[in-house]
C-alpha cells in the first residue's frame, strides 16, 4: 500500500482492469442515525461493505474510489483489507458538503477516466442491472441518474403546514444513484458554481443547461439513513435469501 499526498489518502491497488470507475461518498456526519451509518451492520454485513461489493462483483466497475471523513479513513482502508475489496484503488478525505467530496474522488480519477459513476455509501442495495443500466445511457448522454415512479400522493404545503395543492405524481419521480457522469463536463459545469446547493450531482448538469438521462432504478435500492431503513433493508435481503 502506497500512502499518497496529501495525508490520510491510500492508493491501496494500482492494478489496471477493464471498466468505468466508481466514486463512493461515504464522507457524511450520520447525524439523523445518530452513528456512523456505514458500519451498521444489515444481516451481518457492515452498510458500506455491502455496497463497496456490489461494484466489487460488477464486472462493469474497473475500480472503486472510496471518499471518507478524516476520522473514518483508516477505519475503512482496514475493512477494504479484511472485506477483500481489490477494487477500491483510493481513498480519499472528502470536503465540508455532498459536491466536495465528489470533486475530491473526481480529482483521484485517471486522465484517460471520461466517464464516472458517483454512488451513496449509504445505498448498499444496489443491483448490478441498475449499475449497468446507468452505464448504458452514458453512450448517448452525458448524465445519467436511475429513478423510480412516485407512488403516494404528494402535496405541497405552506411554512404553516397547511396544504396548497396536491401535485400531479404522473411526472414525479424519486432519484437515486449511482449516477454517472461524463467528467469533463462534470468539471466544466461545476465552475462558478456554489456546490453546497447541489444534493446530487445531475442537478449540475441541469444547472448548466444540459439534458439528464433517467433509466429505471429500483425500489429496492434504499439510502439508509434512520433506524427504520435498517429494518427495511434486511427485511428486502432476508426476502431475496442474500448472503
Amino acid at each position: 500500500m502506497n500512502i499518497t499526498k496529501p495525508s490520510l489518502q491510500y492508493e491501496v491497488n494500482s492494478e489496471k482492469t477493464q471498466g468505468i470507475p466508481v466514486i463512493v461518498v461515504a464522507a457524511g456526519s450520520s447525524t439523523r442515525m445518530g452513528q456512523n451509518k456505514q458500519l451498521i451492520s444489515i444481516c451481518g454485513l457492515p452498510v458500506l461493505v455491502r455496497t463497496l461489493k456490489a461494484f466489487q462483483q460488477c464486472e462493469s466497475v474497473s475500480n472503486i474510489i472510496l471518499v471518507a471523513s478524516s476520522e473514518t479513513v483508516l477505519e475503512y482502508q482496514r475493512l477494504c483489507d479484511s472485506y477483500m475489496l481489490t477494487k477500491v484503488s483510493d481513498i480519499v478525505e472528502g470536503g465540508s458538503n455532498r459536491q466536495e467530496s465528489v470533486l475530491c474522488g473526481i480529482n483521484r480519477l485517471k486522465d484517460s477516466d471520461e466517464f464516472a459513476l458517483i454512488h451513496d455509501g449509504a445505498r448498499p442495495l444496489v443491483s448490478e442491472d441498475v449499475i449497468n443500466r446507468v452505464i448504458d445511457g452514458l453512450k448517448k448522454y452525458s448524465a445519467v441518474t436511475p429513478v423510480v415512479k412516485v407512488k403516494d400522493t404528494i402535496k405541497e404545503i405552506d411554512q404553516n403546514g397547511v396544504v396548497i395543492k396536491t401535485v400531479k405524481r404522473d411526472a414525479l419521480v424519486q432519484v437515486q444513484t449511482p449516477q454517472g457522469v461524463n467528467v469533463k463536463q462534470y468539471l466544466s459545469a461545476i465552475k462558478n458554481k456554489d456546490l453546497g446547493l447541489f444534493t446530487d450531482d445531475v442537478s449540475i448538469f441541469e444547472a448548466a443547461g444540459c439534458k439528464v438521462l433517467t433509466v429505471e432504478g429500483d425500489y429496492k435500492n434504499i439510502k439508509i439513513t434512520t433506524p427504520e431503513d435498517v429494518l427495511v433493508a434486511e427485511a428486502f435481503l432476508k426476502g431475496d435469501n442474500v448472503e
